[in-house]
């Protein structure tokens, strides 16, 4: 058990999910628990299992309040973004629950694939200012940013971290979000 992804709120539990290899089952799955209170926390059973894609590892759970995916009937739920990993290549995957608890993936998966087989980790947010969602992705030595309306189709936007030199390796578990100072 590992990479904790996508600590959310959701009908009024936390939910948090991590990377899992049962031991009645082989690959990588998506391990779930919740909670009520941060605190005490209870497992349930895998969330998300691998399939012919992959393996699910890293990323990111969000709650779509505004059912921008059009997945929900205009009700809030929540979309599971991954990396599906195989010897070949890696992607980004999503899917989708109502609920919270139970999963079913989207049928046009992989939504977002690379030349790279070096791609994952995706962290996935909402950005308010601009209305879209914004993913951060690890891409060999390179953090890529996409952006999408709707959780389905993504846009490369800019990249960063090669010509700087930054680490020489791949990224992992990249994350972005805002900081200010007291000026």
């Amino acid at each position: 058990m590992n990479d904790p992804n996508g600590l959310v709120y959701f009908n009024n539990q936390w939910h948090l999910f991590f990377q899992w290899r049962p031991k009645e089952a082989t690959g990588i799955w998506w391990g779930h628990a919740v909670s009520d209170n941060l605190v005490d926390w209870r497992y349930l059973p895998g969330a998300i299992a691998p399939d012919e894609l992959g393996e699910i590892w890293s990323g990111s759970a969000v709650v779509d309040h505004r059912d921008t995916s059009g997945f929900f009937g205009g009700e809030a739920g929540m979309v599971a973004i991954w990396t599906y990993r195989t010897e070949e290549y890696q992607a980004q995957g999503i899917a989708l629950s109502r609920d919270g608890i139970e999963w079913t993936k989207y049928e046009g998966n992989p939504v977002l694939r690379s030349p790279s087989p070096d791609f994952r980790d995706p962290k996935v947010f909402w950005h308010e200012a601009s209305t879209q969602w914004v993913m951060i992705v690890s891409c060999s030595c390179v953090l890529q940013f996409y952006t999408s309306p709707d959780l389905k189709n993504w846009t490369l936007k800019s990249e960063w971290g090669e010509a700087e030199n930054v680490t020489g390796t791949i990224w992992e578990c990249p994350d972005l979000f805002p900081m200010r100072d007291n000026d």
